[in-house]
């Protein structure tokens, strides 16, 4: 994963803060992932490059399934595949994609989500 400050970790201890409080501030993606699943390791480079674009405007929290007890974080948001990608904005759950995505999708879905809020 990337070590820039738009893209960080975060486990179910600290969701609570990093996520939803902080997309209060901003919307946060969070990717739910595992290391042992092709589609994620895929999709984790295209997340990043829209990220970056976006420069600061969404942040993505990385969420590795299998640590901890970070599936119990993934059941309470339903997710049922990985990777599963779920939109915060103002502490809810607004929209979720699953599956590996292009950078053009991934676009396209954000501006379906948050439309005339992002500028690229």
């Amino acid at each position: 994963m990337s070590t820039h400050s738009d893209i960080f970790a975060v486990s179910t201890e600290d969701f609570a803060t990093t996520v939803l409080e902080a997309s209060h501030n901003r919307p946060i993606l969070v990717d739910f992932w595992a290391d042992w699943c092709a589609p994620c390791r895929a999709l984790s480079p295209q997340l990043e490059q829209v990220i970056h674009a976006l420069g600061g405007q969404i942040g993505l929290a990385t969420l590795e399934v299998d640590e901890g007890d970070n599936m119990r974080e993934a059941g309470r948001y339903q997710v049922r595949g990985f990777p599963t990608v779920i939109l915060f904005q103002h502490g809810l759950a607004l929209a979720r994609f699953s599956g590996a995505q292009s950078q053009h999708q991934i676009r396209a879905w954000l501006q379906q989500q948050l439309g005339a809020t992002l500028t690229w």
